[in-house]
């Protein structure tokens, strides 16, 4: 684990601010987090919208380059647009760098045959339609677990707390971690603590939500949450560099998750999209390093977890009902 700084992280121009007499809001001790991850580190990172073993291997080589260190990498198509072969391949090349690879569970709303998700309200968003959207997922789970993947994106509560019952029969691996998608993030500490109980590991809020929003939702969990310091176009566009500092401090534990403004989607992804999904993951390292940079230069780039650290530490659980 990185250390942390010794002295506070300084805020964006302070010192200039400053020496013309401009007021600096104060910061406020008793807002930092007072949780961590199980190895003591206060934040990773995570590249996501990794499509593929092709894109996957952009984002490593490119990762290499820039020393940008990886905790998890996730994909957002779903497990059922990867053939076996590429599953295998991904999880290969993430489990020889230690790396944590996400992928995402099965039909959703916004894809299917519903027409609520096109209206103006959204309807049910990525919810899973009916039973057999259910029992799609956890085919996809059951799957990816196969092949040997640890970690699955959830989209639906009721699909959580299934994969959830899954994985306390054993059923799943004991191992295997389930993490909230962005599109479902729960928005207020009551939603983020039943999301918790549900059985999520890690939890990706709205990138909207504010630093105190953050220390609302941690004085009822110490759930690490996911959080995009700069968000894709379809969840705001927000480009937040400047406060991943504030982020890490009132959020810890977190993952940071480096998006892309400005881009358009690529979800359901597919060869024809070939070319902008290569770029853009290759883009979403370089955004990762100047978050770094940034962080660096600031004094806050102390508290980094290990590299290969995945655990989400010990999280409170509704029981689970036993069978008859």
């Amino acid at each position: 684990m990185t250390a942390p700084s010794e002295s506070a992280p300084r805020r964006p121009g302070a010192g200039a601010l400053a020496r013309i007499g401009h007021p600096t809001p104060p910061v406020h001790p008793a807002d930092a987090s007072p949780h961590t991850f199980p190895d003591g580190g206060v934040w990773r990172t995570e590249i996501p919208s990794v499509e593929g073993p092709e894109a996957l291997s952009v984002v490593l080589a490119e990762s290499a380059r820039l020393d940008v260190p990886v905790h998890r990498i996730s994909q957002g198509s779903g497990v059922w647009l990867l053939t076996d072969g590429e599953i295998t391949e991904m999880a290969g090349a993430c489990a020889e760098r230690d790396i944590e690879l996400c992928l995402f569970t099965g039909p959703r709303g916004t894809w299917d045959i519903g027409g609520s998700t096109r209206t103006c309200s959204g309807g049910a968003g990525l919810r899973a339609r009916g039973h057999d959207g259910l029992a799609g997922c956890v085919e996809d789970a059951l799957r990816a677990a196969e092949l040997g993947v640890r970690c699955l994106l959830v989209a639906d509560e009721g699909v959580l707390w299934t994969l959830h019952r899954l994985r306390a029969a054993r059923l799943l691996p004991a191992d295997t971690t389930f993490k909230v998608s962005a599109l479902s993030g729960p928005v207020n500490p009551a939603s983020f603590a039943v999301y918790e109980r549900l059985g999520a590991d890690s939890l990706n809020v709205p990138s909207d939500l504010t630093a105190d929003h953050l220390t609302e939702i941690r004085r009822v969990s110490g759930a690490p949450l996911d959080m995009y310091v700069e968000a894709p176009d379809d969840l705001g566009g927000y480009v937040r560099m400047y406060e991943a500092a504030e982020l890490i401090r009132r959020g810890a534990p977190v993952y940071l998750k480096f998006g892309l403004s400005n881009a358009s989607g690529i979800y359901p992804y597919g060869a024809h999209l070939r070319e902008h999904a290569l770029a853009t993951a290759r883009e979403r390292v370089r955004r990762g390093r100047l978050v770094l940079d940034l962080l660096a230069r600031h004094g806050a780039d102390g508290g980094m977890s290990p590299l290969g650290a995945r655990h989400p530490g010990r999280l409170d659980r509704f029981p689970v009902p036993e069978r008859d």
